[in-house]
């Protein structure tokens, strides 16, 4: 008999204004919290995180930045940290890195996590992994943790004032479900019930992004919360989250790879995960060879929800920096869950193909 180990987040709230019940929850945890997140998204929150810390009674021991990149530099700093303050409670803020880091910190110290993204633009707040890198920020690897988040805060008035782009990131990111873990099916038949489940939400998350993502930009641009956003952010955080739970983190393929190719880049390293897991989206289509009809469909999706179609939209590339992007996403892990191999010449012509549809559109 097989073994299946599965870590779910305890509780997951989603809805304007839920990030009013963090005092009560923070309260159930511990009474000694310190706030870690980005610059801009401690901005975001500190002022409620506080309000609501004193009303429960809980002390905010302070507020500390994650550090830039989620690294094992920083999360040994930030471990450190925790320890000297007699941290009880660790309340993250923001987006992928951040939320990543110190989701490490507290597994790697025992200590529950609140997340409160600030952005939509992964799934990080739900899942019980951390995508690692290097102090420059170089993939390094995808790290399982022994604990989900005790809480997730998707409050969607505050993610109703993000910049559009992150949403568009979310929505780019949550699309890869689909098409990446049918992809992987080819060469991975999903056989047991946890691997058809996976499958099952996956294409949850595209049926709805595909009718909501673009309403959800609507709502973005406009700042206000509304059905269709809240659609989108269940499809992100909790349908795509439970995509990647259930399949105990085998669910990706050429669209992170490539990701993970543009991290060795620096005019493309800090574009954002999904908007560059989005693009791979569209190569990986090609790869499979699908006809251009559905290319062409996808991209249309893809544009809707605003997420880059050319390369020119992320950055203006050397050959040089290409070659090493289409190089390192070859050599990438996930590259290797597709159901055939794939070359540097293959990825090319995926690259070419995309492109030129693109343009031609």
């Amino acid at each position: 008999m097989s073994e299946q180990n599965l870590v779910f987040p305890a509780r997951v709230l989603r809805g304007a204004g839920v990030i009013h019940q963090l005092g009560e929850i923070c309260r159930e945890l511990g009474q000694r919290a310190l706030l870690i997140g980005g610059h801009q998204a401690i901005k975001a929150v500190e002022s409620q995180v506080r309000t609501q810390l004193a009303d429960a009674e809980v002390t905010l021991l302070g507020c500390e930045w994650f550090g830039g990149e989620t690294s094992l530099a920083q999360i040994q700093r930030l471990g450190e940290l925790a320890t000297s303050l007699n941290v009880e409670v660790i309340i993250a803020a923001g987006g992928g890195k951040s939320l990543d880091t110190c989701k490490a910190v507290g597994a790697e110290h025992n200590l529950p996590v609140i997340t409160i993204p600030t952005i939509a633009a992964t799934c990080s707040a739900v899942t019980p992994l951390t995508i690692r890198y290097d102090d420059n920020g170089n993939f390094h690897d995808i790290f399982p943790l022994s604990q989900a988040p005790a809480a997730v805060i998707i409050d969607s008035e505050l993610l109703a004032q993000a910049p559009l782009r992150w949403l568009s990131a979310g929505l780019g990111d949550t699309l890869a479900k689909w098409y990446e873990f049918r992809a992987v099916s080819q060469r991975h038949p999903p056989v047991d019930a946890s691997a058809r489940s996976s499958l099952a939400h996956s294409q949850i998350c595209y049926e709805v992004i595909a009718q909501h993502g673009p309403k959800a930009c609507e709502a973005v641009r406009k700042n206000l919360p509304d059905y269709h956003l809240d659609q989108a952010l269940d499809a992100i955080f909790t349908y795509a989250g439970l995509t990647s739970l259930m399949s105990n983190g085998a669910h990706a393929a050429a669209a992170h790879a490539i990701y993970e190719g543009f991290t060795f880049c620096d005019k493309t390293r800090e574009f954002g995960h999904g908007l560059l897991v989005a693009y791979g989206n569209l190569c990986l289509l090609a790869l499979e060879n699908r006809p251009d009809e559905e290319l062409l469909h996808e991209m249309a999706l893809a544009r809707q929800c605003g997420v880059p179609l050319t390369l020119k939209e992320i950055a203006d590339l050397t050959d040089e920096e290409l070659a090493i992007i289409v190089r390192e996403s070859v050599h990438a892990p996930d590259m290797e869950n597709m159901a055939h191999p794939v070359t540097v010449e293959a990825l090319y012509q995926a690259i070419r193909r995309v492109e030129a549809l693109a343009v031609g559109r």
